[in-house]
């Protein structure tokens, strides 16, 4: 293990694809009323869904320095060479000054601690890169440049059934969030330059899904890869989720299949039950 590859609860990736790439997740921290639980370990999607349908307070914090620093020293005693750290947008949440302080303490020339500047598998497709160029012996900035660079060429477009969520947890400016809900529709967003950033609205979910597979075929053929590699996310909405990963799969080509995953506390607490998402990521350099 020269190189370890720690990454945050937000990527989502699928279950099991964190321990069959030997990726070292640390988890957010969700508070459900008074009820504090670490994201995906002990309170999941279902609660999380469950809570906010019920108008509960569902809360998010980042892990705290200390959290990562366990974890850097263990991997460091345990063998590797150097870290490769990746997270969530810093214009989001400050999971990455959570890693960058416990970097420092560690030594930043061991642990590098890469800014996504995304989300979910924007996050997650860039860390699963960098697993895989570490797995083959990359350097430690060898593994910092691989995941960034692909962290950098995903897109990622989402629609949501109401802005309100996000309005609340100041991940989006409020007149945005009226705008949205005064004209009752469903406002399709974006991940741009690590904000999240309104970008259309349609009147129904239906149209709303139609939309996202647009914006995906699109992206992906301004992406000027060969193939491209295709996720979704949903929140308490599976049958819609696999309806759009079904459609991707048909539209898009070539690709190497979509991963279908639901989101926990860490995202899915800002975004709402009914939210989907697809992020596309070119396969080649």
């Amino acid at each position: 293990m020269p190189v370890a590859v720690v990454t945050d609860s937000s990527a989502y990736l699928p279950d099991g694809f964190a321990s069959r790439h030997a990726v070292h997740v640390v988890p957010l921290h969700v508070l459900i009323d008074d009820c504090s639980g670490l994201d995906g370990v002990d309170i999941g999607p279902a609660e999380v869904a469950a809570a906010l349908s019920g108008r509960r307070a569902v809360t998010t914090s980042r892990p705290n320095p200390e959290e990562f620093a366990q974890l850097y020293r263990k991997l460091l005693d345990e063998g590797a060479d150097g870290i490769v750290s990746v997270h969530l947008s810093r214009e989001l949440s400050g999971t990455w000054e959570s890693a960058c302080l416990a970097a420092r303490e560690i030594g930043a020339d061991v642990v590098r601690v890469v800014d996504s500047r995304t989300a979910v598998m924007g996050l997650g497709f860039a860390v699963l890169r960098a697993a895989a160029a570490a797995g083959s012996g990359a350097t430690v900035a060898a593994v910092e440049a691989v995941a960034a660079e692909a962290a950098a060429r995903t897109r990622t477009f989402f629609v949501v059934e109401t802005l309100e969520y996000l309005r609340r947890g100041g991940r989006i400016g409020p007149a945005a969030a009226f705008l949205g809900t005064a004209l009752a529709v469903k406002p399709v967003l974006h991940v741009k330059d690590g904000h999240i950033v309104p970008l259309e609205k349609v009147r129904t979910t239906t149209r709303a899904v139609t939309r996202l597979v647009d914006l995906a075929e699109a992206a992906a053929v301004d992406t000027g890869a060969e193939a491209v590699e295709l996720a979704v996310h949903h929140l308490a909405a599976h049958e819609r989720a696999v309806e759009l990963a079904t459609r991707l799969d048909e539209r898009i080509s070539p690709s190497s299949g979509c991963v279908v995953s639901e989101l926990g506390g860490a995202i899915g607490a800002h975004t709402g039950p009914g939210m989907l998402a697809v992020v596309i990521c070119p396969t080649d350099g």
